[in-house]
């Protein structure tokens, strides 16, 4: 559970350090980056837990990616009104932002999982 936490959090960050460094119109200061990946964090799942729980009751491969990218795009719009140290404008730089972070997200996830089937591995 940690290792997944930490994956998570860790691509979150670097999805939005990332978006920062290549987007024009998104910026972000240190103290940003940290608010903006807890707040992202939090309501990212929130937002996927409804979709998942709620609204859809046998996701495919595909629902669940869309839901994801979906769940990027308002957990950003969010973040944005919310951590004062974030800016973003634009409709193309939100589309940039939310692909940039949900790829990032989706490499530290599957990143975190190897590490834990290695783990389990080593263990028995």
């Amino acid at each position: 559970m940690g290792i997944r936490f930490v994956a998570s959090l860790i691509g979150i960050a670097v999805g939005l350090l990332l978006s920062g460094a290549v987007l024009n119109k998104f910026s972000l200061n240190a103290t940003a980056v940290i608010e903006a990946t807890l707040v992202f964090w939090l309501i990212h799942l929130g937002v996927q837990v409804l979709a998942l729980r709620v609204l859809v009751r046998q996701p495919s491969i595909a629902l669940a990616g869309l839901l994801a990218l979906a769940s990027t795009t308002v957990s950003l719009i969010i973040v944005n009104a919310i951590v004062s140290g974030l800016t973003i404008t634009g409709i193309q730089t939100y589309v940039l932002a939310t692909l940039i972070i949900w790829a990032m997200t989706s490499i530290s996830d599957v990143v975190g999982r190897r590490m834990i089937r290695t783990r389990r591995r080593e263990r028995r």
